[in-house]
């Protein structure tokens, strides 16, 4: 794993960022010789976050109408 100073990770940013990718390996930042971030790339086979429920619900009654009809309003005040 490379590491590298923040001062110069800011100066190269954009072509370290093409690196991480290209060569797939995690470069730790440090600053004062301590690690403080570790940037990785991105694994190729985690399930994207979106639309990971779809199709899993079911609508199984009237969503247009209210839960509770009116005159039950009054009980819940």
């Amino acid at each position: 794993m490379k590491k590298m100073a923040a001062g110069a990770f800011k100066a190269k940013c954009l072509a370290i960022l093409d690196e991480v990718c290209a060569k797939r390996e995690a470069v730790v930042i440090t600053k004062h010789g301590k690690p403080v971030a570790k940037i990785g790339p991105v694994s190729r086979e985690t399930a994207d976050i979106h639309d990971f429920l779809a199709g899993k619900g079911r609508i199984t009654g009237d969503v247009i109408l209210p839960a509770l009809a009116s005159q039950r309003w009054g009980e819940l005040a």
